[in-house]
């Protein structure tokens, strides 16, 4: 497989789970994939084969002591940018099955803060603390009723 065909696998792999996420947040088979680290563990192998096939005795010398004129010429190699994206890809993935997760578990609505997280990881990170915030503060009895909804449902 060549890295651009493994770059293009890893962008379709993840698509599945955000749209379960986003979609189908209260589906009974999304709590059981979500619950599942099995696609991180493969994303985090793709990575791994991909961080190892980038690494040259210059590109290790530039990644221990960063330099942004350094970290961009590393970037410049295909390999080395197939490997930034999927970790991109894990982390970004990682963290909306965070944000997932709490939803769940608060009754917090996460839909944007999960389509935040596809496209901007850390402004779906930031939109989800943010609303979850909001809710605690200012709709406290809301959170708590779809909380025992989302209990009662799993309870079913």
């Amino acid at each position: 497989m060549t890295i651009s065909q493994l770059f293009n696998v890893a962008n379709l792999f993840v698509l599945p789970f955000w749209a379960l996420m986003i979609l189908l947040p209260n589906w009974k088979v999304t709590r059981q994939i979500m619950s599942s680290y099995l696609p991180f563990v493969l994303l985090a192998v793709a990575y791994l084969y991909l961080f190892i096939s980038s690494i040259t005795p210059e590109n290790a010398q530039a990644l221990s002591n960063p330099q942004l004129a350094d970290i961009a010429k590393f970037f410049a190699d295909e390999t080395a940018a197939a490997t930034g994206w999927i970790h991109f890809l894990v982390m970004d993935l990682f963290v909306g099955r965070w944000i997932y997760w709490e939803g769940q578990k608060t009754g917090t609505w996460t839909i944007h803060s999960l389509a935040l997280c596809l496209f901007a990881g850390p402004i779906g990170l930031l939109s989800h603390i943010l609303t979850y915030w909001i809710v605690k503060t200012f709709f406290p009895k809301f959170q708590q009723n779809e909380t025992v909804t989302i209990g009662e449902k799993a309870a079913s």
